[in-house]
């Protein structure tokens, strides 16, 4: 009896032995899966600039100033040459970062909203994985309840920037503060944010730059366009730092970086807009060991995939009806080429304008807008009126009468036609429109089919949207109701 109980009792220790191997594989190949490995689930920095055009920059074919700190983060890690954001506003693209949904279904369909109560955001997803996630600079993000990032001070939070310097301590506290529990940090600098106050724009020539083919070439607009460029200096300087803080931590190798350069800048045709230049943003991610160094990538990603994607790399399931977005990790891991088949844009012009409301779709090829309501002149305050923000616009409308160039850039931002249609690979500004072309008609039908499936499947109002008293009940928390239906 005692010996055919020993046989039991060491055949039961193998099979809890075996469990427990098994039950440690599976593990170990989860956290592997998910990018934690031996060091466990990644920490997360990311590194948001504020209307920083992408193609301004010489990762995406700038040529009027250098970014050796952001083409260093590139060498390194995977550059998505279709990145965008459905927004160009900065609290809405912000909304859709941090949240993984469309404007539409967050309620942030206009600039300084909040977002509707009962939203949840990267701070309660990463939460719940164990993460402790903060934010240094600028928020743009309410309500509180939605957004509870830890703050972490020392950096800049007003959009105007008053130095080109940042305090590092409470940075370097967060991430050094504990080797056990991993951290997300959202630093979200704010250059290069107009007004155009910090760099040195006498390291460019204003009569020697290239200008965008969309900004009218006059003396003002050059000498606003340095001021611009020498903030962009600043941003690549301020990343510089941020990835050394990281590096001196000892951090580094188990830290994914994302860099995104949000929307464009604050000129015509940029932000505010559903143009390319506005709606396309840079992003790198630098996961050590995982994405492939200095490799590329025409896999077409949205602002609303990015918190799937966080929440499945550190080791969490995506509820897919949670999100808007999908997460496009294999893209990261190189076991896949593609994501999206199509993004999508919005525009609301109030309270920046009277209403303009657009709408959009790309397939990443061709980029179709519809101006919803082409019979009004399209009025950005900040843009075309005279203020200390844009000082500029005023020598376009001047120069414009023997100005061709100009007359056309003042006509092409003002009054647009009720569709648009752009093949972003021969002429990424959009300067020619496609729409009336017989040659790209199948395109047109295809884009505009999937821009009203889109806004159905969403319960999007449309124009009726863009107006004051819709406005004024998001910002008391009044949202205008949806039933979304499945995308």
């Amino acid at each position: 009896m005692i010996k055919n109980h020993e046989e039991m009792n060491r055949k039961r220790n193998l099979i809890r032995a075996g469990f427990v191997a098994i039950t440690v594989f599976l593990s170990a190949s989860l956290a592997h899966a998910s990018g934690g490995g031996s060091k466990g689930a990644p920490n997360v920095l990311l590194i948001i600039a504020d209307d920083a055009t992408y193609n301004d920059l010489p990762l995406y074919g700038g040529i009027n100033v250098r970014t050796p700190s952001i083409d260093g983060l590139a060498a390194e890690g995977l550059t998505f040459n279709r990145a965008f954001l459905s927004m160009s506003m900065c609290v809405p693209c912000r909304a859709e970062l941090y949240t993984g949904t469309y404007p539409v279904r967050s309620g942030v369909c206009w600039n300084h909203v909040p977002s509707r109560k009962g939203m949840r955001s990267i701070v309660q997803y990463l939460g719940e994985l164990g993460y402790r996630t903060g934010l240094a600079g600028k928020v743009h993000a309410d309500p509180r309840e939605v957004f509870p990032f830890e703050m972490v001070e020392g950096f800049e939070r007003n959009c105007v920037s008053e130095t080109v310097e940042f305090d590092t301590r409470e940075v370097k506290e967060f991430i050094n503060r504990d080797n056990k529990q991993p951290f997300c940090l959202v630093t979200a600098l704010v250059v290069p944010h107009i007004p155009w106050t910090v760099g040195d724009p006498s390291h460019f020539d204003p009569a020697a730059l290239e200008l965008p083919p969309y900004l009218a070439d006059t003396k003002d607009t050059r000498v606003q366009y340095a001021k611009y460029l020498a903030e962009m200096e600043v941003l690549d300087q301020q990343v510089g730092e941020l990835l050394g803080i990281l590096e001196a931590s000892g951090k580094s190798d188990n830290t994914m970086v994302i860099f995104t350069s949000e929307q464009g800048a604050q000129l015509p045709g940029c932000k505010w807009t559903n143009w390319n230049t506005g709606v396309h943003t840079a992003f790198i991610v630098r996961w050590p060991g995982k994405t492939k160094p200095g490799s590329r990538t025409d896999a077409m990603i949205q602002y609303s995939d990015v918190l799937p994607t966080l929440i499945q790399v550190t080791g969490g399931k995506v509820s897919q009806e949670n999100f808007d977005g999908t997460s496009f990790r294999e893209v990261l891991l190189g076991t896949r080429n593609d994501h999206r088949s199509y993004a999508y844009f919005m525009h609301n012009n109030i309270p920046e304008g009277p209403p303009y409301p657009i709408r959009a779709v790309t397939d990443g090829t061709y980029h179709y807008i519809r101006n919803l309501k082409p019979e009004n002149i399209y009025i950005e305050k900040h843009v075309t009126a005279r203020m200390p923000l844009n000082p500029f616009w005023d020598s376009w409308m001047f120069d414009s009468w023997d100005n061709k160039h100009a007359y056309d850039m003042v006509h092409r931002y003002m009054v647009r036609p009720a569709e648009e249609l752009y093949c972003l690979d021969d002429d990424p500004n959009e300067l020619m429109n496609l729409a009336d072309d017989p040659e790209h008609r199948d395109a047109l039908k295809e884009l505009s089919a999937e821009l009203d499936r889109w806004m159905k499947s969403l319960d999007d109002p449309g124009a009726s949207l863009d107006s004051k008293a819709e406005w004024d009940n998001a910002r008391e928390g009044r949202h205008f109701v949806i039933n979304p239906q499945t995308p």
